[in-house]
């Protein structure tokens, strides 16, 4: 006959902790063999085959509306794979884009509106260059004894109010083109808020993922601030566990570890994980957790990033071990 050593049981056999095999050298052995089923199993059934217990989540971003108007189109539904950049929804840009015209045509006006300041100032630069001439002229027959002094002297101060009058109209010209330069300068950054504004009417998705939910629809007034969609990476997802204070010594940043996802009925699915992401505060043990000392209070939440193969959802149920 073939002898079975219980300490190292067949694969048909189901193993039990070495706590069991002390406490079965202490059963009577007067019980009945149904009575002896009935310890085995609860003995053996005490074990736990994870360290720690948790939900699945994934990145949600909600996107909002960043103008208000009508929305004109939606083009995204409930499950929907968007990606990056997407366009998903336009609302109407009618009254920005009559804006924009209407700043381009004031453009244009401020322009007409520059004066030439040469031309402008052509006459009195010709006045006062055949003023100079005449001011030497008569400065060289006075020194000739030709002519009196008088004459240089109305010469020159004819020179002095031609070169003021020049002056005036250079600054004045000067400050004239600044202001339109100016509202130029102003125009030009409403036109650039106006087309941000236009932008932003184009709503595109930050991220790619999957659309979890949809919050309007096509034809409705949407607010600047109104929630249209919720998106979600569910290829990326992450199951959040909790330990105890006595785990942490076994958990670290970056380290591999098992994931099981539950389906209930004793269905699960393992997969790899990497942990990225270690609380550095306590909280209170959540209601729904298991922890590997189930008289804990105070827990450490991580972060175990798991690759989705689109079997884990948002809220499973999730195991894992650290070993």
């Amino acid at each position: 006959m073939k002898t079975i050593n219980p300490h190292h049981p067949s694969p048909k056999q189901p193993r039990f902790s070495k706590a069991w095999f002390r406490h079965a050298n202490t059963i009577p052995h007067h019980l009945s063999p149904i009575t002896l089923l009935l310890i085995i199993t609860s003995c053996g059934g005490n074990e736990k085959a994870f360290d720690a217990t948790g939900t699945f989540e994934a990145t949600e971003t909600t996107v909002y509306a960043e103008q208000s108007g009508t929305l004109l189109t939606l083009s995204v539904n409930e499950g929907d794979t968007i990606g990056q950049d997407q366009e998903a929804a336009l609302i109407d840009t009618t009254q920005t884009w009559l804006k924009i015209q209407q700043l381009t045509a004031n453009k244009q006006v401020y322009q007409s509106q520059k004066p030439d300041s040469e031309r402008q100032i052509a006459a009195t630069r010709q006045q006062l260059a055949k003023a100079r001439q005449e001011e030497q002229r008569y400065r060289e027959l006075v020194a000739d004894g030709a002519a009196p002094s008088k004459m240089l002297d109305d010469a020159t101060s004819q020179v002095k109010v031609l070169q003021k009058q020049l002056d005036a109209q250079v600054s004045t010209l000067n400050t004239q083109l600044e202001t339109l330069n100016s509202q130029l300068a102003t125009a030009d950054v409403q036109i650039q808020q106006l087309r941000d504004m236009l932008r932003k009417c184009h709503v595109t998705a930050p991220t790619k993922g999957t659309v979890l939910e949809k919050y309007v629809e096509r034809g409705e007034f949407v607010a600047a601030g109104k929630p249209l969609f919720k998106v979600a990476d569910i290829q990326n997802m992450y199951l959040r566990a909790y330990v105890t204070s006595a785990q942490l010594q076994t958990v670290k940043l970056g380290q591999q570890v098992k994931v099981f996802a539950d389906y209930g009925g004793q269905q699960k699915k393992q997969y790899d994980g990497t942990i990225t992401w270690i609380s550095s505060r306590s909280e209170f043990t959540p209601k729904t957790i298991l922890t590997d000392d189930e008289r804990a209070d105070l827990v450490y939440a991580v972060k175990i990033a798991v690759r989705n193969d689109g079997y884990i959802k948002i809220g499973m149920y999730g195991e894992v071990s650290f070993e």
